[in-house]
């Protein structure tokens, strides 16, 4: 493979006012992070009152010394719900992938320390994402948990999805995968199953509490008075009720047991060899991924000036790119990891569609992982594309990238709209993992099409109608829509949302991608020993 030339010249004022605007879109995501971590950090006084570890302590602690952590949905439900200034982003738990006595896996922690780690209909939704991620990937799963159960607020929205956590917990166990949870602190009612469900359970001693219904309740339902400790404590667990198999004394001790029960199981006997070799790095500075992507969204540029830094050696072999240069496919390596990718570099063409479902049939043919990196206006519109096939090579591509049984991974570094998003393995189409740039944008139209549309619809029927149309409230209408979808496409509405996995710096794509695909590597090529029905306490 030959490396690419770039063309991007730093000393420009081009570059220099493309990088100041994705350094402003980077610094409003690194805010609203700063945020949540300071509302946490308010919390610490509070709990060494009690002898307990912050929530971010206590991964720190589980986490091998140096390793790599990949925090995922970091700001899942950012202004949503009861967070009316974005401080309590995070979905009440902080989760990722790290590794833990040497081996990956896993680690969700409740974030107690923000409103008693309790979840909303978007912690949910995170929480279902981080257990199809270990379950996708074969990650074992360590929980440390402290939590005041469902946001009461919320109750009738998470009740009847919330079984699908519990199901997807039977499921993580029957699949041979195991889970650790260390109860910290509170466990009640919905949130005792969480525990009760995992494969190894840790009490922590005068801290963790463990009941279907808590004192008040068990008095207000039947007339039984009975105290916290014997009714949920956690030497009840760990020496009557038989729930606990270990027993810690403080936060540190539970976590240095999770650390050797991960540490004693065979789990690495089974890994994959990493790929051999050393790799070169790319020929270009990851910093000037950050000039890159014009400012003015509506100019046009090469993906391959991303490519350049990050793939080994800068180099790239593009593959049939003299039949369509809007959809640009190829192959390279990433820190020795064989990827094929699918970038834009405008609307997907009839030409282009066709290209990309045979590019990724090749790939799926070579077991070769494949990257989508989105900025695309969606598929090429107009009477030439009709006549072309838009329509069947679109739907050609969505096949394609729908059924390919290779890992599928997506990063939107620009645009992300209609029917694009689709064809790109957005969301909905279940990439194995998704993350965003700050300064992306996904929505089913740009917002001045959006707002032309509804103009354009209102007035043809109040023609029809036989009413002369009023410039003025067709105005309005017109810019309220194309605002309602501007402020609905930003990186943080969608992250919020968990549109993707998280956003990240355009400067760590490369060590970002290195790490998931290391993960899909060793998930394709792991032996598990599956049962029928998981591990239960009998």
């Amino acid at each position: 493979m030959q490396p690419l030339t770039t063309h991007i010249d730093p000393r420009s004022d081009e570059y220099r006012a493309n990088h100041d605007a994705l350094q402003a879109h980077l610094q409003i995501f690194r805010e609203a992070e700063q945020k949540a971590l300071d509302l946490a950090e308010s919390a610490r006084a509070s709990f060494t009152r009690r002898g307990k570890l912050l929530p971010r302590d206590r991964l720190h602690r589980l986490l091998d010394r140096g390793s790599e952590f990949l925090e995922l949905c970091a700001l899942t439900g950012y202004k949503m719900y009861d967070d009316t200034d974005g401080s309590q982003a995070g979905g009440g738990l902080i989760g990722g992938i790290g590794m833990v006595s040497g081996i990956r896996c896993l680690v969700v922690a409740s974030n107690s320390a923000i409103k008693g780690g309790t979840i909303t209909p978007a912690g949910l939704d995170k929480t279902l994402r981080l257990q199809q991620i270990a379950l996708e990937n074969k990650l074992p799963v360590i929980s440390l948990s402290e939590s005041g159960g469902a946001n009461l607020n919320y109750a009738t929205d998470i009740f009847v999805p919330g079984a699908r956590g519990f199901a997807n917990q039977a499921r993580l166990s029957a699949a041979g995968i195991p889970q650790i949870t260390v109860v910290h602190g509170n466990a009640t009612a919905g949130g005792a199953y969480q525990p009760g469900l995992s494969d190894y359970v840790i009490t922590v001693r005068h801290q963790a509490k463990m009941f279907l219904a808590g004192p008040p309740l068990l008095k207000a339902a039947t007339g039984e008075i009975a105290t916290d400790e014997a009714l949920g404590g956690a030497d009840m667990h760990a020496t009557v009720a038989g729930t606990a198999e270990y027993l810690a004394e403080d936060d540190a001790d539970g976590i240095r047991l999770a650390r050797e029960i991960l540490g004693a199981l065979p789990w690495n006997e089974h890994r994959p060899p990493a790929p051999a070799g050393t790799w070169e790095p790319p020929r270009y500075p990851a910093e000037e991924l950050l000039g890159v992507i014009p400012a003015d969204p509506k100019k046009p540029y090469d993906v391959r000036e991303i490519l350049a830094r990050i793939a080994d050696g800068s180099r790239f072999l593009d593959f049939k790119n003299g039949y369509d240069d809007q959809t640009v496919c190829g192959t390279l390596r990433i820190e020795g990891h064989a990827v094929g990718v699918i970038g834009n570099n405008g609307p997907i063409t009839p030409e282009g569609a066709a290209k990309a479902a045979q590019f990724i049939q090749l790939c799926d043919q070579a077991g070769t992982p494949l990257l989508f990196l989105h900025n695309t206006t969606g598929f090429m519109v107009g009477t030439h594309a009709e006549q072309h096939g838009i329509i069947k090579h679109g739907a050609k591509m969505i096949q394609a990238v729908t059924n390919c049984r290779v890992p599928r991974i997506a990063i939107v570094v620009g645009g992300s709209y209609g029917a694009g998003n689709y064809a790109m393995c957005g969301r909905g189409l279940d990439p194995r993992f998704i993350f965003a740039w700050p300064n992306s944008r996904t929505a089913v139209m740009g917002p001045a099409q959006a707002g032309k549309v509804m103009r354009i619809v209102a007035e043809e029927k109040q023609r029809r109608n036989g009413i002369e149309p009023d410039p003025k409230t067709l105005d309005f209408l017109e810019q309220a829509t194309a605002r309602k979808l501007e402020e609905g496409s930003t990186a943080l509405y969608g992250t919020a949302r968990l549109w993707d996995d998280g956003l990240i710096d355009p400067r760590d794509t490369r060590r970002v991608l290195a790490l998931v695909l290391s993960v899909c590597r060793e998930a394709e090529h792991r032996p598990l020993r599956p049962n029928t029905f998981g591990v239960a306490r009998l």
